[in-house]
């Protein structure tokens, strides 16, 4: 999966030069995990393919903004952080496109349940497979905050500005989805 880092600092260079073997490198060693996050938020097949593909076109037209760390350990990481945020924006706009409205019913601003504060509960020591499944149940808007703040680490300040939503909205959906999914795991497992 990927590329390591001594080498993904050449095959960066080289893509940024429009070098074909290089880009496809980059394809291959990236598309699983590019395709990992666009399912994250699109559960159709049919459109997924094609966000993957339109992620590594943004990849490629701004590979010049990624600004890679001084130290080389780190390159992998931080490329696959920058790749991801491409790939789940990508995604994000695609639903919006299609009209998929997630907010159907916006929340109270004033209404928090009362787990509104990140726990450290037993969804998250449990296989990626499962969770994978039990967030696919949740309602769109609920699934997409969640990734958005547990999975990429966006803030609340940034899944409001990108979903266009307030930011206690989005607390409130993330608290939402964190209660829908514990129950879920009791439920099933």
């Amino acid at each position: 999966m990927g590329i390591q880092d001594a080498e993904l600092e050449l095959v960066l260079k080289k893509c940024e030069q429009d070098s074909v073997p290089h880009k496809e490198a980059l394809y291959k060693g990236y598309y699983g995990f590019i395709k990992g996050v666009v399912r994250r938020y699109v559960n159709d097949y049919q459109f997924i393919e094609e966000l993957v593909n339109d992620s590594f076109v943004k990849i490629f037209n701004n590979l010049g903004t990624f600004k890679a760390p001084g130290y080389s350990a780190d390159i992998e990481q931080s490329f696959k952080a920058w790749v991801a945020r491409i790939a789940s924006r990508t995604a994000i706009d695609f639903l919006r496109k299609k009209k998929m409205h997630f907010l159907q019913e916006e929340p109270s601003e004033n209404h928090f349940p009362e787990s509104s504060h990140p726990s450290s509960g037993g969804v998250y020591s449990s296989e990626v497979k499962d969770i994978m499944s039990l967030l696919n149940q949740l309602p769109e808007i609920q699934k997409t905050v969640f990734n958005l703040y547990e999975i990429e680490g966006f803030s609340h300040e940034e899944i409001a500005r990108v979903l266009q939503i307030s930011e206690n909205v989005c607390r409130v959906y993330l608290s939402r989805a964190k209660t829908k999914l514990k129950a879920l795991y009791i439920k099933h497992f």
